[in-house]
């Protein structure tokens, strides 16, 4: 991205748009009691809750009647269906490992098989994006946290937390194709969770050889333990290869996830909150909801002079349910340089 002289100004930012992950697939309800939401109606009002505190963007994961993630794909229709009617506005964002917690005590966090991700292409109704991990790596949840942080919840249990200690997100590179492919016949936006330089790059290679022919929405993650640290020369690096025309947020976990925000905010990126990547607040003298993470963002904004989205206007910044016909369409809508004549993009397609 180019950051022109007046680029902190707000007059020259778009406004923000906050993503709430109110959810928190990787925690307990009895973590946060009252905060994590269980049954559909309060899965449902969370969502309505998020939306009126300032939130336009919904990261969207369900939980079963007794607390534990779901991985059935009826309830994803049920609670999509909920909020949609409840606020239809809202941008709906499907996290693409539907579950990835511990079906019991000791066991390892599994994500689904490659078929089952795939089925998110016929939710119904259409979510408006389902998130995309690309290249397989470690997803070490712990590494950069605190114990403080797990303090009083369920990942003090050992099993647990060697559990997410030991996860991996698998992206190869064929069902990445193949995702990308039903997700874009399906009419959904693919949102890119890309965790370092290299995701972006294996991105860019994608729209180049027309695998992907829409708007590029990309996360930062920022998460440590085998994707990025959050720290502003990892972001610095990432945001220069990145092109004007991308929507990048900020995502980050623990109490990095503040102080990443206000990158964001400052920058004119966007930014994500809510109890999936923290439950504390800066002094860990308290829990903070999604709520309350969302309010202090849209205050703190405010204070930037930077104006907080409106859903329709998180809807055309996005460009939700753009796709272009030609890849060279889709790199020059984004930004991108175009592909070289008579080049071999990627040099990843050999002759028979």
């Amino acid at each position: 991205m180019n950051f022109l002289d007046g680029h902190l100004f707000p007059e020259n930012q778009q406004p923000l748009i906050i993503t709430a992950a109110p959810y928190a697939p990787g925690w307990l309800p009895s973590d946060f009691p009252g905060e994590i939401p269980v049954t559909m109606e309060e899965q449902i009002q969370k969502a309505v809750d998020c939306y009126n505190a300032g939130a336009t963007v919904l990261h969207l994961h369900v939980r079963e009647f007794d607390g534990k993630g779901s991985k059935r794909l009826s309830k994803f229709n049920e609670l999509i269906a909920g909020v949609r009617k409840a606020v239809p506005e809202m941008i709906i964002q499907v996290g693409g490992s539907i579950s990835f917690a511990p079906e019991s005590e000791g066991a390892a966090a599994k994500w689904l098989s490659d078929d089952t991700r795939h089925m998110l292409a016929e939710l119904e109704p259409t979510p408006d994006q389902v998130t995309v991990t690309v290249n397989t790596s470690q997803m070490n949840v712990t590494e950069h946290a605190e114990l403080a942080d797990f303090k009083g919840t369920s990942r003090e249990n050992p099993a647990i937390f060697e559990a997410y200690k030991e996860m991996t997100v698998p992206a190869q590179p064929g069902w990445v194709e193949e995702h990308i492919r039903r997700l874009t016949a399906a009419g959904i936006q693919s949102a890119f969770q890309c965790y370092n330089i290299n995701s972006f790059e294996s991105v860019e290679r994608l729209m180049r050889r027309g695998v992907y022919k829409g708007p590029l929405v990309m996360n930062w993650v920022a998460i440590s333990g085998g994707m990025d640290a959050p720290n502003i020369y990892n972001l610095s690096n990432f945001v220069r290869a990145v092109p004007d025309g991308a929507v990048l947020t900020l995502e980050s976990s623990v109490r990095n996830v503040l102080p990443v925000n206000m990158f964001g905010v400052a920058m004119g990126l966007h930014v994500r909150c809510g109890t999936e990547d923290v439950l504390w607040n800066q002094t860990r003298s308290a829990k903070i909801g999604t709520v309350a993470q969302i309010e202090q963002l849209v205050r703190i904004s405010r204070e930037f002079g930077r104006p907080i989205a409106t859903a329709r206007q998180a809807r055309e910044i996005s460009k939700i349910g753009v796709f272009y016909q030609t890849t060279e369409e889709s790199l020059l809508a984004n930004g991108f340089a175009p592909n070289r004549n008579g080049g071999n993009q990627g040099f990843l397609r050999k002759a028979a």
